[in-house]
């Protein structure tokens, strides 16, 4: 089964790039570049879950939610955006939002956050959902949404950013991730703070993984890492 997504996102860039996770992820996915166009596509499509940015041309984010909640009052909406004031994110639910991710994100916390809505609002069964939130290497296995490390010897309960962070090493398995790349992603800026709490989470990860000896997580000094298997 395909979840249905309406993805409705003006930058170009970014709307490719998200598109493509979501259909690399399992998700069926119809994108609009303004809100008068999500709007149409959300009449003729029916989706099972909206995910929508606030700054758009012809219709925002905001007034696109409120057309949507009357049509629907069920569907889940998520929105997407650089705005994150204390009234920007009232705004977003007052209008119908259900939940508010802040720009920037990464893939893995956008499909969480899009599971965990799809379940609260009974559009998910977990026997049904995405393969994707599955990552099987090595020996090992990462479920993202449950954010659990399985290895052979244990089943650990990980932290958003470690499950954030493992997600990032496995898309670049055996290939060189910089350090400040994962710092841009995962905590939004490559301050001295941010890179000495990365080192700890790098740390723990190190730790799980060591109960398969057919992975390796590796520090490259002055560079970033590597997890080879």
């Amino acid at each position: 089964m395909k979840y249905k997504v309406l993805y409705a996102e003006d930058e170009a860039t970014l709307a490719e790039i998200i598109t493509d996770g979501l259909r690399n992820s399992g998700y069926e996915v119809q994108l609009a570049s303004d809100g008068q166009q999500a709007l149409e596509l959300f009449q003729s499509v029916q989706p099972d879950i909206c995910v929508l940015d606030i700054m758009m041309p012809v219709k925002d984010g905001y007034t696109l939610a409120e057309d949507i909640r009357r049509l629907n009052s069920e569907v889940p909406i998520i929105f997407l955006s650089a705005k994150s004031l204390g009234d920007d994110v009232v705004k977003g639910f007052k209008s119908g939002g259900n939940d508010y991710l802040k720009k920037p994100f990464t893939m893995g916390e956008l499909l969480v956050r899009m599971e965990a809505l799809l379940t609260r609002f009974g559009n998910a069964n977990p026997q049904e959902a995405p393969s994707s939130n599955r990552k099987t290497f090595g020996n090992c296995e990462l479920n993202t949404v449950s954010q659990e490390l399985i290895t052979p010897i244990a089943k650990y309960r990980i932290s958003y950013k470690e499950t954030a962070i493992l997600e990032l090493l496995l898309e670049h398995r055996n290939d060189l991730l910089l350090r400040q790349t994962t710092l841009l992603k995962i905590w939004g800026d490559d301050s001295y703070y941010n890179a000495r709490s990365m080192d700890v989470f790098m740390s723990h990860l190190r730790k799980m993984l060591k109960d398969d000896p057919d992975v390796e997580l590796m520090s490259i000094r002055g560079a970033g890492y590597k997890l080879i298997f």
